[in-house]
């Protein structure tokens, strides 16, 4: 029998849903996708119930993966109606990865022919979906990116926020394409802290091949630990497609488990990383009856689990204090003690760039210019 699901608090049937689709029961290791229960819950949708589900798809980057699954359904169901609602949702987000994929190609390729390094990060993390942005990364020289993206792409740079300035992120505005290219130059992490982790990105980088077209992007350590800078660091919360991506990865025997952990200590984020892998697999155990199998040593590090998940504007949120908090200053101490005094300055101005978020968002409404 399918896992009765466990769900993190105020999920709305549209995760739930969502969720199940993704992260099937498992029944003497077949996956149970399409059970009675989702199938009647799916051919019961209401055009209302059917928009809500594709909102929140596209906010969680699985609008391809899941509705898949669900046009499966409505064609066996024989259920025209929604499956004309699924297929056309379907051809439209398609059409959107269609578009982008031969510019993110071509930026790729203008940087290969200027001898400058580049690696796709995050974005195609999610495939066969495709993030909201481009997220890039190279090492090579700000004004001669700048300078290239403005001449091949005829590109214009946006607003860059205090924020963004210690990041070492530029975001680029190109004719045609409607994603936004954020590409992180020399630094990653919240506030450009991340010198290590950001040497290592182009060092270990992989090839990845879509259709006819070849990109590089990090290697699973670096990609998890990128997630986790994103994740329990900076955003404080997941989206679906951070479980998903995660937990393929692990599904798949492509994570080293000794070399993450090596990695994600000398990038000074191992517990982060730790807490990550966990949420992710205690997330996954609520839905198909067993979670990650992560080793004893990972589980040992996290500092807390998926018990701290909660579900609130469209996402998984991670509680701020006192357990990021918490990760944040062991990230700082670590920082010190390995005497990176440079990037321990930059960690320290996090918190003053917070409070001064706060106040930007409680006086005008809007932190931009800012975070």
């Amino acid at each position: 029998m399918p896992t009765m699901t466990k769900s993190v608090p105020n999920s709305p049937k549209s995760l739930l849903l969502l969720s199940r689709l993704l992260l099937p029961s498992r029944s003497g290791g077949a996956s149970l996708q399409t059970t009675p229960e989702i199938v009647s819950e799916l051919t019961s949708l209401s055009r209302e119930e059917f928009d809500e589900l594709l909102r929140l798809a596209n906010s969680n980057h699985v609008v391809v993966r899941a509705f898949d699954v669900a046009a499966a359904v409505f064609r066996e169901a024989k259920d025209q109606t929604r499956l004309e609602w699924v297929e056309t949702a379907l051809h439209a987000e398609r059409a959107r990865i269609q578009s982008a994929l031969p510019f993110l190609y071509a930026i790729c390729e203008a940087f290969r022919e200027e001898g400058l390094d580049i690696t796709v990060i995050k974005s195609l993390d999610h495939w066969p979906d495709l993030g909201s942005d481009l997220d890039l990364y190279s090492g090579g020289d700000p004004d001669r990116i700048v300078q290239l993206m403005k001449a091949r792409f005829q590109a214009h740079t946006e607003a860059r926020s205090w924020g963004d300035r210690l990041a070492g992120k530029w975001n680029f505005k190109i004719p045609g394409l409607n994603e936004s290219v954020e590409i992180h130059i020399g630094r990653l992490g919240q506030t450009g802290e991340q010198l290590t982790l950001a040497a290592r990105v182009p060092q270990r980088a992989r090839s990845f091949r879509i259709e006819d077209w070849t990109f590089s992007v990090p290697s699973a350590s670096e990609r998890l630990m990128i997630s986790t800078l994103q994740r329990m660091y900076r955003h404080f919360y997941f989206r679906l497609c951070d479980v998903i991506d995660s937990t393929r990865l692990v599904d798949a025997g492509e994570v080293d488990f000794e070399d993450l952990r090596a990695s994600a200590e000398a990038c000074g984020i191992w517990e982060g990383v730790a807490a990550y892998m966990v949420i992710v697999s205690d997330y996954v155990q609520g839905y198909r009856g067993a979670g990650l199998n992560l080793p004893q040593f990972v589980r040992s590090a996290a500092r807390f689990g998926g018990e701290q998940i909660y579900f609130a504007r469209d996402f998984l949120r991670v509680p701020i204090m006192p357990q990021s908090a918490s990760l944040y200053k062991t990230q700082l101490t670590g920082l010190i003690r390995k005497r990176k005094l440079h990037s321990s300055a930059r960690l320290g101005l996090l918190p003053w760039l917070a409070t001064a978020a706060a106040v930007g968002q409680k006086i005008t409404g809007s932190d931009k210019g800012i975070w």
